[in-house]
């Protein structure tokens, strides 16, 4: 029988995973965060509506806080006082969503001009 979704991972297991699956998150205070960068106000929403959405789907729930340009998730399972893989999962999902380049897959779907700041969206990692 394999692992419950509410088994709560030891600290070294959590910052190996991150490491391995979401090396752009961080294990802090028995959360594990994400803070994502964008260009203005508009794209802050937009990134907080997208987690919104996707969390509510999967009905796990991140604590978010934002700013201007910016936006740090927070994932922790409560009931298991500690790091599932409910979080690992919800993680994954919303940086493939936020994080998603259309524009260099080669397909019609073309991305967001980065070098005009009228339309830039997210500050990607390169």
């Amino acid at each position: 029988m394999g692992r419950s979704a509410e088994h709560a991972y030891a600290e070294a297991d959590i910052v190996s995973r991150l490491a391995d699956e979401l090396p752009h998150w961080r294990l802090e205070a028995g959360w594990i965060r994400r803070t994502y960068r964008t260009q203005g106000w508009k794209s802050t929403l937009m990134v907080i509506n997208t987690i919104g959405h996707l969390a509510e789907a999967a009905w796990h729930h991140p604590d978010l806080t934002a700013s201007y340009a910016w936006v740090e998730v927070r994932l922790q399972t409560h009931t298991a006082k500690g790091i599932t893989d409910k979080d690992f999962q919800l993680a994954k999902k919303i940086e493939e969503v936020v994080m998603w380049q259309p524009g260099k897959e080669g397909h019609a779907l073309e991305g967001t001009p980065q070098d005009d700041q009228r339309f830039a969206y997210i500050k990607y990692e390169k």
